[in-house]
Order: structure tokens, then sequence, then C-alpha cells
């Protein structure tokens, strides 16, 4: 065989069973390993930034890597903003990035790259391939340095480049005994111990990581019920499993006003796999810091330590109850008329299916997060590092890793417009994807921050910068050009109509809805 099937049938070894791909002729070798190794499904984007964005997506989902398969340094920068995003997450995922031939590179050919330099910012592990017997011990290596307890900010992607003469080249595989995950160390005693004494109604936890996953949750539950203590995760979670018989958890507001506002009680803040929170941005005159003077930071565990046994041996530690709050449930009544965000709100967590998985961006969505929490059980994704287009990107990769739950990706059209390109992945992939745009035709929150400079009036230069009206997009259309059906929602009695469509409907489905301003 040659290095690239050595390189697949390593990956199928180590657990890796999806590659997110846009090849290009440096990959063929590698498209010709996943052609000729069965068990690797390959899943084609239009755009890298599609392929990063899924691949983050399925990871969260799956808790396990899947691959892109990128084109040289270009390929890969295009797909840098969705890799920024997954590196906040600390998700899992491996990049294979072709190369030219190592002889060939000394020509210096249009597309040469320092694709190791492009990578830097968003790896904690790379590594370039020297020879074709090396690709499948490269391939191991990248799988197990992606599942490894990276502290926050390292990450967890590793990125191995194939230059093409290492594809091609002739090798043997032997199967190499997989590894165990790296065990994530344990958080000291004495941090478990601290927190037990301080922990009360003055407290709040702040959640992140393993703390925000069903087991996490139960566990925050019990130290809610024992303390009174506030529980709220970080603003931008990479994943939160909640809803009703789980413990209420709220989300630290992103503006700083509303933040320290959160916190202006709190005596206590206790880090439970998040880091202490800081403004978005600078702001003339402000502290970047937002925790209030008079509030002691003290920190449980980091997220890369086991958070999960910290909060259950704290939760002893305390004399805990088993069961802790949960949070009740109760599916909301249908509303009718005008079409707003209240009532949006209120029509998702209706009918949104038990066990759904919904993915958000920039715009409004967000503001669905309390109404579900009280009406169903599922899990929301949300845009970790600030750079959007995540959102439907991660929707078609978690729709991927689980096939039997209902995904929804709640998008601003200013995010949904960087990657649009996904719907295109759905329809091909036949996934089970509801989209919702909210088309305000803005970027609204330039116009909320340029307004919080102090200037009372935009300008007509600084307000076409914000403004994506003309010519207006109809993502109706747009969605049906990529293969995606789609409606238009402009009353409470539309939405209904459409979101009971797209729920029943096999395959993906996009909702516009005239919202957000």
């Amino acid at each position: 065989m040659n290095g690239a099937e050595s390189l697949i049938r390593a990956l199928l070894d180590e657990g890796v069973e999806c590659c997110f791909a846009n090849p290009g002729t440096s990959e063929m070798h590698m498209v010709q390993g996943i052609d000729a190794v069965p068990g690797m499904r390959a899943i084609l984007g239009l755009f890298e930034g599609v392929c990063t964005g899924a691949a983050d997506g399925y990871a969260r989902m799956a808790g396990k890597p899947a691959t892109t398969l990128l084109h040289l340094g270009a390929g890969l920068g295009n797909g840098i903003a969705n890799l920024h995003n997954a590196r906040r997450a600390g998700t899992p995922l491996v990049n294979l990035i072709g190369d030219h031939a190592i002889h060939h590179v000394p020509y210096d050919a249009p597309l040469t790259a320092d694709i190791e330099g492009v990578a830097a910012p968003v790896s904690a592990w790379t590594r370039t391939s020297r020879t074709a017997e090396g690709v499948a011990r490269d391939a191991r290596d990248a799988v197990r340095a992606a599942m490894a307890p990276n502290p926050v900010p390292l990450g967890n992607i590793s990125t191995l480049i194939v230059p093409a003469d290492c594809a091609w080249g002739p090798t043997h595989y032997r199967s190499g005994e997989t590894r165990a995950t790296a065990a994530r160390p344990a958080v000291p005693e004495a941090a478990i111990e601290t927190v037990a004494v301080l922990l009360n109604a003055d407290c709040m936890l702040l959640l992140d990581g393993e703390a925000l996953g069903e087991a996490g949750v139960r566990q925050v539950g019990r130290l809610v019920a024992a303390s009174g203590a506030q529980a709220l995760s970080s603003t931008f979670p990479a994943r939160v499993d909640t809803g009703p018989g789980l413990c209420e958890i709220g989300r630290m507001p992103y503006f700083t006003e509303q933040a320290r506002e959160a916190m202006e009680r709190t005596r206590h803040l206790i880090l439970v796999g998040a880091e202490a929170p800081v403004s978005f941005f600078a702001y003339v005159g402000e502290e970047s810091s937002l925790v209030p003077d008079g509030c002691e930071v003290v920190r449980l565990a980091h997220r890369h330590e086991d958070v999960l046994g910290a909060l259950e041996a704290l939760a002893d530690a305390v004399g805990a109850p088993a069961e802790g709050d949960a949070v009740s449930g109760e599916r909301p009544n249908l509303p009718d008329g005008e079409l707003s965000m209240r009532s949006f709100c209120t029509v998702f967590a209706a009918l949104a299916p038990e066990h759904c998985i919904v993915s958000g961006d920039s715009g409004p969505g967000a503001a669905a997060y309390p109404a579900l929490q009280a009406a169903v059980r599922h899990t929301w994704l949300n845009l970790t590092g600030g750079a959007i287009g995540q959102g439907g990107p991660a929707a078609t990769g978690a729709a991927v890793a689980c096939p039997d739950r209902q995904v929804f990706a709640l998008l601003g059209d200013g995010g949904a417009a960087y990657t649009i390109q996904y719907l295109w992945t759905q329809a091909r992939e036949n996934l089970d994807v509801v989209t919702v745009i909210f088309a305000n035709r803005s970027y609204g929150i330039l116009d909320i921050e340029y307004r919080r400079l102090g200037i009372n009036e935009v300008g007509a230069t600084a307000a076409s910068l914000f403004d994506l009206s003309n010519p207006d997009i109809d993502w109706v259309q747009l969605a049906g050009s990529l293969g995606v059906p789609g409606a238009h929602a402009r009353t409470s009695e539309e939405l209904t109509a459409a979101l009971t469509r797209g729920i029943a409907e096999p395959g993906p489905f996009l909702i516009e809805v005239p919202l957000g301003r």
C-alpha cells in the first residue's frame, strides 16, 4: 500500500471515522486512500470554513475527533476562523493538510506556503511527515495529541501536513496498539477543601467544560441545593446539556455592565472549568476584568482537569443531597399574532423535540435559551471564539454525529452569510437540520457597539458598513438554490407551521424570520 492508505488505516484504528473534506491536487492520494480503505465517511464541503466548523460540531457531540482534509496553506487559511473557535472550545480535531512533494518545495510553485506557520495560531500539535513509512505513526500521534487533556488556551487541534511524496510512496502498515486517552489530572484535595468551606449563598459557580455536561450539571444541582449558590455558565461555553430534570444554568451576560451587575452580590466566584470573566473588547476608561471589587476568585478546577470528579467530591464534602435542584419543565402554549422575539422563543420552546441540539452563532437566537431550558431536555452549542459563521457548519457536524437527534441552527443573517455553503452539504447528506435565519438586514452588534462609543448619530458611511440590505438577501431562495427547502415566517402562526414542517420532514429546512433589529 502507499502512505495515504496507511494513514487512513491508522486513523480508523484510533477511532476516527469521519472526514470533512475540500481537497485539491496535493490531496489526491489521500482521497484515493479513503476510497481504498473501507470505514472512513468522507463529506464534501464547498468551503474550508464549512469543513472546519463541521469537524468542530461533530467532535463536540461525538466526544472524539473528526478530520478535515484541506488543500495546502491556502485551504487551511480559508478554514482558520472556525479552527479558532474550535481551539477556544477545546474541541479534539485533526487537520490533514496536503503539501507539495518534498523535492518540489524549493521550486516555489504558486501554492507553496509556510503551512506550519499558518497552523501555529490554532494548533496544539503540528507535524510535517517526512517519509511514507512514518505517515501512519504521525497520524496516530496526531489523534492522541488531540485527545490529550491540554490546558486553556492551548486547545486540542492537531495539524498533520502530508507531502505528496509521503502519500504516494510505498510502505507497509502494522496495526499499532491503540493507547487509552490520557486521564485528566485530578484536582488537588486542598482546592476541594477550600471551596467546601466557602460555599454558601454568596457564591457563584462559574461553569465550563465537563461541568456543563449532563453528569456535571447533576452535581451542580446538588451543590445549589446544599448551599443556595448561583450557577452560571461562561458566556460562550462549547456545550451545555440542560433542560427539565437538570439544574437551571444561567449564562454570564455578554455586555460588561450586565455581567458586573450579575456578580454585584457575589462574594466568592468559584471557577469550575471556567476562566475569570473579562470583557470581550477593551473600552475607554473601563477595566478589562469583570470581577467586581470585593469578590474573591477561587478556583475549584481547570477545564483540562477532572472537573466531574471534583464536583462529585465537593458535593459529598458539603453533604449535598443525592438529588439536586432541577427545572420542573413545562411546555408553553402556542402564541398567535405578530411575530416578536418573545413569541419566537415561545413557539420554539413549544415545538422543539426532546433531546434536540441547538447550534448558535451571532444574532438574537441566544434569547431562546431560557425558554427552551424550561421546556425540553437539549444540548446547546455556542460560538466559542467570537468568529461568526460557526453555527451552520457546527450544526452540520452535530447532525452527522447524532443522526437520531433533531438539530437546529439559530443564526443571524450576518454570520450566516460567512459560511452559507453548509446548506449544500446538509442537502447532499440529507441531514435533519432546521436553520432559522434572523434577517435583520444588518450587523446589529456593530451598530450597538458603535453607539457604545458615545456616538448618538450613526453617519451615512458608518451605517452603510453595518447594513445588509441593498440588495436584500432572500434566504429562502438562496437555500433553494443549494437544495434546501424553506419558508418565510412573519407571524407566530406562520412560524408554527414552518417549524412543524421542518421538524416533520426528513432532511434540512430553512426558515427566514424578520427579527433582530
